[in-house]
């Protein structure tokens, strides 16, 4: 049997001059420019961190010893503990070189290291945020594409609506009312859901008892963050959908009997997410940093709820390690996305 090339070129016709998309690495030098952006950037945040917590214009061993009997030897005999006594530019050194070697420094209120404090805190986290992204992505790209293939229609106005209230909804206000409604209770309706943590300590901590608790835990937080999140998917798939919608090659498409559903699925669809694909990236940098206020509300023990804790001390050597593990999560979030762009977008691959 002839392939339908040669039996283009048999009739006459030219074959098919779409080329097929295939996976390519990236050429050395764009790698090379795009891994030096990225050092920067982390060198960047490096300075920054600095400044934000070491040059601050407090004195964090009196804010430690608030309230507390102590006197001025004392004081100077834990600035030299701490290493507060050395020169700016000297710990502007020690901190660089510790954190290229993965010593974050070490906690003034935990007495542990930050490195640590850090991984035993990632788990929660990433629960939370890894099942409320899920949810976000999936519900957001799939109203927003009904939505803006629909456009004026009453599902996409409805949609739509109800998207943008919550996207400017403040996410601790959110969080505190559906906290209100579901744990507490307003009137003759009583509280079904936990109030805080991420288990209840009364129950067995290991088997389906446990995993059963902890999905019930999990419940407000990730659906306050979903209702936040999945807006903005919502919103910009809708935008892509229909710019998308009045471009030449759909017109082809049709043309050449494909179903709207088709026309939709295999052509729309690819081209609307390359917007989307900047989002989800910088939203998985995200899933390590996670949400501060959602933590603290419901009082889940993920690095969010770290962060407010040492905000509260403050202990500044936690501060400034989350801080650049967020950073460095959005760094490399940030340079995964280009080169998702380039295999995705022929265009990138052109330069």
């Amino acid at each position: 049997m002839s392939s339908p090339s040669a039996v283009a070129e048999a009739v006459g016709a030219a074959p098919d001059p779409r080329p097929r998309r295939a996976f390519r690495v990236p050429r050395p030098g764009y790698l090379v420019t795009k891994l030096a952006a990225a050092a920067v950037s982390f060198g960047v945040t490096l300075v920054i961190g600095f400044v934000l917590f070491n040059v601050m214009p407090s004195d964090p061993v009196r804010t430690m010893t608030r309230g507390r009997p102590v006197s001025e030897a004392q004081l100077a005999a834990l600035r030299v503990q701490l290493g507060l006594d050395k020169p700016i530019w000297e710990r502007f050194f020690d901190y660089v070189g510790n954190t290229l070697h993965g010593n974050l420094g070490y906690s003034w209120e935990y007495q542990q290291s930050v490195a640590s404090l850090t991984l035993s805190r990632v788990g929660p986290t990433l629960l939370l945020m890894g099942t409320s992204f899920a949810i976000s992505v999936v519900l957001g790209l799939w109203l927003g594409m009904r939505s803006g293939w629909r456009a004026g229609s009453l599902f996409d106005r409805v949609t739509s609506s109800t998207a943008l209230t919550l996207w400017s909804v403040p996410t601790f206000w959110l969080g505190m009312i559906l906290l209100i409604v579901f744990s507490v209770g307003i009137g003759p309706i009583h509280g079904f859901l936990p109030t805080a943590g991420m288990s209840d300590p009364t129950l067995p901590q290991t088997g389906m008892t446990h995993y059963l608790d902890v999905a019930r835990h999990l419940v407000l937080p990730a659906l306050t963050m979903v209702l936040v999140v999945y807006a903005q998917y919502v919103t910009i798939m809708r935008s892509s959908i229909i710019e998308e919608k009045g471009s030449p090659y759909l017109l082809t498409a049709r043309a050449k009997g494909l179903t709207d559903d088709a026309v939709r699925r295999r052509h729309a669809l690819p081209n609307a997410m390359l917007p989307s694909v900047t989002m989800i990236f910088m939203h998985l940098g995200g899933l390590i940093s996670g949400a501060v206020t959602v933590e603290a509300i419901f009082s889940w023990p993920g690095l969010g709820d770290l962060t407010y804790q040492a905000l509260t001390i403050p202990d500044l050597p936690v501060l400034q390690g989350t801080f650049i593990v967020f950073s460095a999560s959005v760094i490399i979030m940030n340079l995964l996305a280009d080169l998702a762009y380039r295999v995705l977008d022929p265009r990138v691959r052109a330069q």
